[in-house]
């Protein structure tokens, strides 16, 4: 006899539950039972278990048990995949080529041209010659130990993800600052995507695109690392001092002048402190999309897991945090001379 039998019994359920009591396979719980004559004692209520699905479905056949949620989940994914595709498949393409064409210009470039052509946007963000001197050091490091393409791969695929990212963030942002209403409902959403498990972003994006397309991985990286300059944008504007705002209205200026000359300004070190958080998430999450046929560093590591090759994933590993520790100095450093020439104003 089932725990929660009695339960559908006394509200007179029975004829309800046997009706929807499906004729499969018995399974060893119920072979068991009637085994044994049914003669169970009932479970004392320190044994008493939860009414899950499952507990309620050994009671009353009717309610579905919790694979059939799962497989109904499936199902339905299932079910709009091919109309959903239709409609994602095309805004989503653009994003392949990019990925594509940027793997292509960072792998194809000789290295006597990338390079200098690093360091030299380093130069520019910074005017650093000691960063200048550190990201020569680190890149030459990579290619010393054969880790070049891998990294210049690694490398484009988090340019092009964290274009994308503060492409639409910053937008985004500046419109959750401006309506209270659109920051209650956009919060949710950026705390669904930034406590979700990285592992779970590629879960329906196996089922809606092939492994082959570059969009799978770029759309789970910039899902994962859109958050930081997303919420960073909204509170840089929104701690804009009031009375910095009041003399712009005083001086008869616009919305959009306000914003672009006033709001955008004072509030891009926290819009540059999202974007180096962005990329670091970016980075992260290209080990990750490894799993799913994202080229770079994280292939190596991956390999070193499934091969038990305690060499490989470990330089791979070294690599990856050569790479971070570079991009972080690159984006602190820019920080740091908005800081300054916002200071000296």
């Amino acid at each position: 006899m089932a725990t929660y039998d009695g339960v559908f019994d006394t509200l007179g359920l029975r004829d309800w539950c046997d009706a929807g009591a499906k004729d499969g396979p018995m399974s060893m719980a119920d072979l068991l039972a009637q085994t044994s004559g049914g003669s169970d004692t009932a479970a004392s209520l320190w044994d008493l278990p939860f009414p899950s699905l499952d507990a309620l479905h050994d009671a009353c056949g009717a309610i579905p048990q919790s694979r059939d949620l799962t497989q109904g989940l499936e199902q339905g994914f299932l079910f709009i995949r091919d109309g959903l595709r239709l409609v994602v498949d095309p805004l989503t393409q653009p994003l392949s080529w990019l990925l594509e064409d940027a793997l292509w210009a960072m792998t194809s470039t000789p290295w006597w041209i990338m390079i200098p052509l690093l360091l030299a946007v380093t130069w520019m963000v910074s005017r650093s010659g000691k960063l200048v001197g550190f990201i020569a050091a680190m890149i030459g490091l990579l290619a010393f130990i054969n880790h070049y393409d891998a990294a210049m791969e690694t490398l484009a695929i988090i340019f092009v993800c964290a274009f994308i990212c503060v492409l639409f963030g910053v937008p985004i942002g500046i419109a959750m600052s401006r309506s209270d209403r659109m920051q209650k409902s956009a919060i949710p959403v950026l705390d669904m995507l930034q406590t979700l498990p990285p592992f779970v972003y590629l879960i329906p994006l196996i089922f809606l695109f092939s492994v082959t397309e570059p969009k799978l991985y770029g759309i789970a990286i910039i899902l994962y690392a859109i958050v930081p300059v997303v919420r960073l944008t909204d509170l840089g504007i929104r701690l804009v001092d009031k009375d910095v705002i009041e003399a712009a209205d005083a001086f008869g200026m616009t919305e959009r002048q306000k914003l672009f000359g006033v709001q955008i300004p004072l509030a891009l070190p926290n819009i540059m402190a999202g974007v180096n958080q962005t990329i670091m998430m970016s980075l992260a999450m290209v080990v990750i999309a490894s799993l799913v046929s994202a080229p770079g560093l994280g292939v190596l590591v991956l390999r070193g897991i499934r091969n038990l090759e305690l060499g490989v994933g470990l330089v791979a590993g070294f690599g990856i945090v050569v790479l971070a520790i570079a991009l972080d100095r690159v984006t602190k450093a820019s920080l740091a001379r908005i800081d300054s020439s916002q200071a000296s104003r």
